[in-house]
């Protein structure tokens, strides 16, 4: 079986350690873990690694945040997949840092990236990890927190954390939504 793992984030060093590139940092380190090289592909950086008797192939869009979708809807069709066979990583302000929440299908909930994997999609019917980077910015300073770093105190737990949500896109793979979901989404 082969699923295609997209985390979502921006090029450049500039983005690099930001909150907005936390769908970057799983997937770097899954790559990292299962000894997957990134390689430039058509709208992103892609690897494929194999685990557990599946394989997954590893999307960091080089569309940057706003464009994800190109990405997506690339590879699903190069790849032969359904969307249900995918899983988006992605930031979420709207849950308090450090909380996972995986679902089958949702609205983008004000996150461009999601957005435009619906609008290319025509449909919000895919799964998403949605990783809580909380809300601890002041009216109007959204886009400043996303694309600044995790602050100190978070730094503390970051690692754990990624490793947690990269244990979770494998598990996706290997024992399916329902199970992943029950076992991975935080209360």
């Amino acid at each position: 079986m082969k699923y295609l793992l997209v985390g979502l984030g921006n090029i450049g060093p500039e983005y690099a350690e930001t909150r907005h590139n936390i769908g970057f940092m799983v997937l770097d380190y899954l790559a990292r873990k299962y000894d997957g090289n990134f390689d430039v592909g058509r709208h992103a950086f892609v690897t494929e690694i194999k685990t557990k008797g599946r394989t997954y192939v590893l999307v960091k869009p080089t569309t940057y945040m706003n464009l994800s979708g190109k990405a997506v809807g690339h590879y699903l069709n190069s790849l032969k997949l359904p969307p249900e066979q995918m899983l988006v990583i992605t930031d979420d302000i709207a849950l308090p840092f450090g909380k996972i929440r995986i679902r089958a299908k949702g609205s983008p909930g004000g996150h461009n990236g999601l957005k435009h994997i619906e609008q290319t999609l025509g449909h919000n019917n895919y799964p998403r990890l949605r990783f809580g980077v909380g809300d601890t910015f002041s009216k109007g300073k959204q886009v400043d927190f996303v694309l600044s770093p995790f602050s100190a105190d978070e730094q503390i737990e970051l690692q754990t954390l990624i490793e947690k949500s990269a244990e979770a896109a494998i598990a996706f793979g290997t024992i399916g939504l329902e199970r992943t979901m029950n076992q991975f989404n935080t209360k």
